[in-house]
């Protein structure tokens, strides 16, 4: 059976692992980047704590030793159907099965001026781009003699309350409260806030009302400007506009305040639901289609019972979608039923800073904060990075910052743009 997975993220590389080994399935995985990145962990490159290798592991050395499994860069621009292909920017794949793991992408809502000029969170290339960009304005920044100017560079705004909102906006409170003060001292007398924005009424929605405030006390301690009920409504020369009427000078707006799915030309318009997700049953099939799939953040499956209107977008249900195609291809081999997926909660958490995260575990139902959520908030995503190197060099940064306060990869390193491959 030929199957052609579209996406190497969570979803895609547990599904393809799931099926590795089995000379029963030729397995052709696309992306059109030729690594893995582990994405929670996206905001410490971006704010220079690790490198993107740390976080990143290359497809071929993968799956190099599983025999039935071929990666292929490229992007794909559309499907046909009929003939059972997929196009890609470089050629076109045959299938028997064919499979989205594409994840989301950044959504701006439809402001151009936001898509423009703010500095997205949702990719590795996005990360090395915006620690390049706020270490330059940081440079700049010493060299401003204008202190309205001056604070422009220096002041933050994050829009988006969720994990990530909260994850970096505590990394550059202290940042500011320890790195920054020591290694830019013409400007320890600067004026500079952090704000973190919202549009709902408590950051990290998803979880307890103990972990939201637990984390907006934490943020607001550690001198974070927290806003919620709000949103950002445009950003141009260099004003963040609010809904409430308010303008924040700066440079820096972070977005992270939403996702949308991809959309592929020649899956049908109706097999799309809200934000463009997939459409998918109980056997993450999309509808509409006889041999085709959606996994993770890209489909949207509401045959689960404890979940009528979908699952959420986290790492978690990705895996899980992609282990249970997996085991239902080879059931399906055999003869045997098909098992519908369910998903499994397995908590959420978040980190605050230094000593400073929150934890919620379901079954049975319990809440952590502060050093122990923190503790555990490190070994889980340190145990979810692929290769013990990854998981070596990360730990090791990580002992050195906490203890020394410090670490020392701000380097600003940019491909000279004169280049072409």
């Amino acid at each position: 059976m030929r199957i052609v997975i579209v996406g190497g993220g969570f979803a895609g590389v547990n599904f393809a692992q799931g099926l590795a080994g089995n000379k029963n399935f030729d397995v052709t995985l696309v992306d059109k980047n030729n690594y893995n990145f582990f994405p929670p962990l996206i905001y410490q490159v971006a704010t220079a704590f690790l490198e993107p290798s740390s976080i990143s592991y290359p497809f071929r050395k993968l799956f190099r030793n599983a025999g039935n499994i071929r990666f292929r860069m490229g992007e794909v621009l559309s499907v046909d159907m009929a003939a059972n292909k997929v196009q890609l920017h470089n050629g076109e794949l045959e299938y028997d099965r064919l499979v989205f793991a594409t994840g989301a992408e950044t959504n701006y809502f439809g402001m151009e001026n936001v898509r423009k000029n703010a500095i997205p969170m949702k990719t590795l290339n996005d990360a090395i781009e915006m620690r390049n960009k706020l270490l330059q304005r940081m440079e700049r920044a010493t060299i401003c003699k204008n202190s309205r100017e001056r604070r422009k560079y220096l002041n933050i705004v994050v829009a988006g309350g969720g994990p990530t909102g909260v994850e970096v906006s505590g990394m550059f409170a202290e940042m500011k409260n320890g790195i920054l003060r020591k290694e830019y001292p013409e400007l320890s007398t600067s004026a500079s806030n952090i704000y973190l924005v919202d549009g709902g009424d408590a950051l990290l929605s998803p979880m307890s009302k103990d972990s939201q405030q637990d984390t907006l006390d934490a943020l607001t301690k550690m001198g974070v400007v927290v806003k919620l009920n709000t949103r950002v409504t445009d950003f141009t020369d260099d004003t963040v506009h609010l809904n409430t009427g308010e303008t924040i000078q700066s440079k820096n707006l972070i977005w992270a305040a939403g996702v949308s799915a991809k959309v592929f030309e020649g899956i049908p318009t109706e097999s799309y639901g809200p934000g463009r997700r997939l459409l998918v049953d109980e056997h993450n099939k999309i509808l509409n289609t006889t041999n085709i799939y959606a996994l993770g953040d890209t489909c949207l499956q509401t045959n689960d019972p404890d979940w009528p209107k979908g699952h959420p977008q986290v790492a978690q249900v990705a895996i899980q979608q992609g282990e249970r195609l997996a085991k239902n291809f080879k059931s399906e081999l055999k003869g045997d039923p098909l098992k519908p997926f369910k998903y499994k909660d397995k908590g959420s958490m978040a980190i605050i800073g230094k000593n400073k995260a929150v934890v919620d575990l379901p079954k049975p139902k319990m809440h952590f904060k502060g050093f122990i959520a923190w503790l555990m908030w490190l070994f889980i995503h340190l145990m979810s990075l692929i290769g013990y190197r990854n998981r070596i060099v990360t730990a090791y940064n990580w002992m050195i910052a906490y203890f020394s306060r410090d670490q020392s990869l701000r380097m600003i390193i940019r491909p000279d743009k004169r280049s072409k491959t």
